[in-house]
């Protein structure tokens, strides 16, 4: 039957209907519907599950493959930093079922820390690479991708971009074909990574190299099209961007389009057919030069001297995104043809709009909490990735650094070794706690360094769509799971001053921050409180006529539901959840926080 899918959908039915057995994973756009789909699909006839982070998704699922389970691991492209252990080390030992690792890469970027190219990781870690440019695509890759995987004994990666990933199309969908797991056999030649042994695969997965180029020059998903003689070569979404433009350029007799959809092992047979049969070449692909490289060292191993464009003479873009607007000016250029300006095309740029806290999120008020608990002394906050990053904006401006997962914790450790008189807050949300924070407050009690943790519970990993967490006590297929106490945690590890507040007692809540300041050592602060899109209010702020116009409300809280007009505050009910916060900094008493509609 055909159903209209994003393109997160199809990946995940592609494996459904190749067998797969166990499906894990770690949430984060663009990669997160994948795992929900394959959870709302599930009739029972495989597993799956949230993992507490992207390694220990990546080590259950090598367990099942293992056992001849057909896996199925889903990350964005940060998220294979953090199993990249596991990676390189299933590189060289292999597995029995087949395992497709989606990493999910985001140009632009749009809701990541970097642009990494899951495509380098595929160069160095040695393993196949399957890279589509739809979700159609998308769809028909997965059974071949698990094909690849068994034929070699290899886990496979799988880089769809966001485009592919929320893009939506019309997909032919197949019957699911069974895949019967034959468990797991004993054999510590194959499953113990011993140096020798690492050096006996290592040569295996060098010798696989050439096999596997030729077997992926003969696929579908590589392909040569037009007999032009100028050469366009691309990847990924960027071809579906190629030909529109050549289309809209008028074109098509000029060009010959060649299309890498696995760019690992790269295909090079047929990319010596495409080198040969043009003059010159321009590559257009997201986000490295990865296609361009090696077209460069094919024409040199070969002694060819062919013209290669890209991004490494900068006739395309450098970073971000591709769009078909942005490569029809390139491909212009390169073939020679003069685009006229369209003056009823042009528009008006778009207003900034940075990302904002929610109207209610408890995050602003933990965070306006210790800006008043530390008025006036010396103190730094460390910040970390979720919702709670956008703390960093004015006019809280409570996030002073924020580089990866759960190192608000260790990079305020750092700081404290090199400026010991200053407070060093970290803030960690409940998810990433779990995920990548306990770690560094076991080094910190172990080193007994100086911090304050500040653990904002929102009950929820909200960042990426309000999926469940161990602190939760939810499964991802909606049953009981083990609940965990982040207090408990805590105390396990050695924590001996812990304070638990509501956020929207202010009041209390500024308290507790003033109390952890003033002690020594590793304290910590859980500011809990249901994240807005958790709880439904029919509570609402109102302001009263009193109300003098000084801003104190917008200036201090800057919640979007407030809102000045002829000179004097409103709160937009459509936004306003209640949570009162305003009411707390309002110099003259205008504002009736949280009172029933009624």
């Amino acid at each position: 039957m055909k159903k209209f899918l994003m393109g997160n959908e199809a990946i995940a039915l592609g494996a459904i209907n190749a067998g797969v057995n166990l499906v894990a994973g770690y949430p984060g756009t663009p990669s997160t519907e994948i795992l929900e789909t394959a959870a709302r699909e599930n009739k029972g006839r495989y597993y799956v599950e949230w993992s507490v982070n992207e390694k220990a998704a990546l080590e259950v699922a090598a367990g099942a493959s293992y056992s001849g389970a057909r896996t199925l691991v889903t990350m964005k492209q940060v998220g294979l930093n953090v199993a990249s252990d596991p990676l390189m080390s299933l590189a060289y030992v292999g597995v029995k079922g087949g395992m497709v690792i989606v990493s999910a890469d985001d140009p632009g970027p749009i809701s990541s820390q970097t642009e990494q190219d899951t495509r380098h990781f595929a160069h160095f870690s040695k393993l196949p690479c399957f890279d589509p440019s739809s979700p159609e695509e998308a769809y028909s890759m997965m059974k071949t991708a698990y094909e690849i995987s068994e034929k070699y004994n290899t886990p496979v990666l799988f880089r769809p971009t966001t485009r592919v990933c929320h893009a939506s199309a019309d997909i032919e969908i197949g019957e699911r074909e069974e895949h019967v797991p034959d468990g797991f056999v004993k054999d510590t030649n194959r499953w113990v990574i011993f140096p020798r042994t690492s050096y006996l695969n290592h040569i295996r997965i060098e010798e696989r190299y050439k096999p596997l180029s030729d077997e992926f020059s003969d696929m579908e998903y590589n392909k040569i099209e037009g007999r032009g003689r100028l050469g366009i070569a691309c990847g990924g979404i960027s071809y579906a961007y190629v030909k529109e433009a050549v289309r809209l350029l008028g074109a098509e007799d000029s060009v010959t389009i060649m299309k890498i959809g696995t760019p690992f092992p790269f295909p090079e047979k047929i990319a010596q057919r495409f080198i040969e049969n043009t003059e010159k070449i321009l590559v257009c692909e997201e986000l490295d030069p990865v296609i361009e490289r090696e077209l460069i060292f094919l024409c040199g191993k070969n002694g060819i001297k062919k013209e290669i464009l890209g991004k490494y003479t900068k006739n395309s873009p450098l970073a971000g995104e591709n769009s078909t607007e942005i490569l029809m000016g390139h491909i212009a250029e390169f073939c020679g043809i003069e685009i006229k300006p369209d003056e009823t095309a042009v528009k008006p740029p778009l207003p900034v709009r940075p990302p904002v806290l929610c109207a209610g999120c408890p995050h602003r008020a933990s965070f306006l909490a210790v800006k008043h608990a530390m008025k006036g002394k010396k103190a730094v906050f460390s910040g970390d990735i979720g919702c709670y990053t956008l703390g960093n904006a004015k006019p809280l401006d409570m996030v002073d650094t924020c580089l990866c997962m759960g190192a608000d914790v260790t990079i305020a450790q750092g700081i404290h070794r090199i400026e010991p008189e200053t407070v060093n807050f970290s803030f960690i949300g409940d998810s990433t706690f779990f995920a990548s924070g306990i770690t560094g407050v076991v080094n910190a009690v172990y080193n007994k360094t100086d911090i304050v943790l500040v653990v904002l519970d929102n009950s929820i990993t909200a960042m990426t769509g309000g999926q469940p967490h161990p602190g939760v006590g939810k499964t991802m297929m909606n049953e009981p799971g083990g609940k965990i106490s982040i207090k408990k945690v805590l105390e396990g590890i050695g924590v001996e001053s812990i304070r638990e507040a509501n956020p929207f007692e202010f009041f209390d809540a500024v308290s507790a921050g003033k109390e952890a300041a003033a002690e020594n050592g590793v304290r910590a602060i859980i500011f809990k409180a249901p994240c807005v899109n958790l709880v439904k209010s029919d509570k609402k702020c109102t302001v009263e006529e009193n109300c003098v116009g000084c801003r104190k409300c917008i200036n201090e809280v800057g919640c979007p539901a407030l809102i000045l007009d002829n000179k004097k505050v409103h709160i937009d009910e459509n936004l306003c959840t209640g949570c009162g916060l305003c009411s707390n900094v309002c110099p003259a008493g205008a504002i009736n926080g949280g009172d029933d509609d009624e």
